[in-house]
């Protein structure tokens, strides 16, 4: 159980740190706009000369106590290591790298910003954290109003970009949308990152001959499922059983040799959670083999 939470700390720790050197070494140096407290920070920054760093910290802490009343002290648990985080890496960041600037074309920087926000917010968030900030408004419309929570996401982000307008030209926000783009793509990919198996479906007149061949040959298992067949309404068993990519031509050349007339579905999926896969296969009695 400390094993888990130490895991999930460092998790958060690096999702910042990856978050923070995107902001410092990409999105800054290229002067492009962005979205969520960043992009609010700039905005403030502009007119105020205030130091990025100073008003995000003061801007998570006042999320993050209106996190705690109004979504409740468990999220507040899980937001406060980012809220805090953040800010004191940038200002570590502007301490000790100054004004580096690692290219000057703005496309690889907005690549490069876009993908690092993306990942590191994937990162956070698959470490069980919240990454705090303007997460929390969205949040609480749903609660209260019931709007989905990528919508309000949506406009929120985009009229921050549209409040960066007063010191930018139009091609800026253009940017800017690219840029919430690459960021939704780099997070959506992280989220759905794991351990790809492949799923296969086999319907055949000599399926306990195919699943025995399976189970003793492949040492995989297999899940029987009672179906009817559309057309002649006859009653038809489904083999399921999910293996790896290697084990995958095996399984074919099986079933074929069992049946050439046998009707196979394959898919992929993106991560498989239990015996077998994440942890070790279960030992079969003799009554059970």
């Amino acid at each position: 159980m400390k094993n888990n939470r130490l895991i999930s700390v460092l998790t958060v720790v690096l999702g910042n740190i990856l978050y923070t050197l995107a902001v410092k070494l990409f999105l800054l140096p290229a002067n492009l706009m962005s979205c969520g407290t960043t992009g609010i920070a700039l905005v403030v920054n502009h007119f105020t000369q205030i130091p990025m760093s100073t008003f995000i910290l003061v801007f998570n802490m006042v999320m993050l106590a209106v996190g705690w009343m109004v979504l409740g002290r468990q999220f507040a648990m899980t937001t406060v290591l980012s809220s805090v985080l953040y800010p004191a890496i940038l200002e570590i960041l502007n301490r000790t790298l100054g004004d580096v600037v690692v290219t000057e074309n703005i496309l690889l920087n907005l690549l490069f910003a876009g993908m690092g926000l993306g990942i590191s917010l994937g990162i956070v968030i698959r470490g069980g954290a919240s990454t705090g900030g303007m997460d929390i408004p969205p949040l609480i419309l749903k609660k209260f109003f019931h709007i989905p929570v990528s919508a309000s996401l949506w406009v929120f982000d985009f009229c921050i970009l549209l409040s960066q307008m007063f010191f930018h030209p139009v091609e800026d926000l253009l940017y800017g949308i690219l840029l919430i783009i690459v960021i939704s793509v780099s997070l959506n990919k992280v989220m759905l990152l794991g351990t790809s198996r492949t799923e296969v479906k086999i319907i055949s007149r000599k399926s306990g001959e195919i699943r025995d061949a399976i189970l003793s040959k492949v040492d995989r298992g297999v899940t029987m499922l009672h179906g009817q067949g559309g057309y002649e309404r006859q009653g038809t068993e489904v083999i399921l059983s999910v293996v790896s990519n290697r084990e995958m031509p095996k399984i074919q050349q099986l079933a074929r040799s069992i049946d050439p007339d046998c009707f196979m579905i394959i898919s992929q999926v993106t991560e498989v959670w239990g015996r077998g896969f994440t942890y070790g296969k279960k030992a079969l009695s003799s009554e059970e083999k």
